[in-house]
């Protein structure tokens, strides 16, 4: 999906994406979540997103095509039915990458998709719901790493 949309094009990761991607992850994260607490350091998120996310997942990048400025705006990891990760700079929200992201993420997985996302975070809510995924599960938030409470979303055809 090499298509150009906005300045911003989504393509497959490549390993020299990765420090990029660990930074665009880093800074969503803080962003959109300031009352979660990360249970990884910033460095443990770039290996993780090194050695781990783009080698061994269905990794995606939004890139500006700027051709002298060229950057790493989003990230988006699929496994499987799973959307594992989808996260924006910080100030790239709200430019329609996300809908592409979700997009292609239907594209990739045409039977259904799934995903979690934690409980405070109400953008991201709204931001799937909008894309006609439906509440399905709330935990507590002991299956994850962060033991913050978090919602299951499913998307169904």
């Amino acid at each position: 999906m090499n298509d150009d949309t906005a300045g911003v094009t989504i393509r497959r990761a490549t390993p020299a994406d990765a420090a990029a991607a660990a930074d665009v992850w880093l800074r969503s994260f803080d962003a959109a979540l300031p009352t979660v607490v990360r249970p990884r350091s910033d460095d443990e998120v770039r290996n993780y997103i090194r050695d781990v996310v783009v080698p061994l997942r269905e990794t995606w990048v939004a890139e500006t095509t700027d051709p002298g400025q060229r950057e790493i705006v989003g990230i988006m990891v699929l496994n499987g039915d799973l959307l594992s990760q989808l996260y924006l700079a910080p100030d790239r929200r709200g430019q329609g990458i996300g809908d592409r992201f979700v997009a292609l993420a239907k594209e990739r997985s045409p039977q259904g998709l799934q995903l979690w996302t934690f409980q405070v975070n109400k953008p991201a809510h709204r931001f799937y719901e909008r894309h006609g995924f439906v509440a399905v599960e709330h935990t507590d938030g002991r299956g994850n790493e962060e033991r913050e409470p978090d919602v299951r979303y499913v998307w169904r055809p």
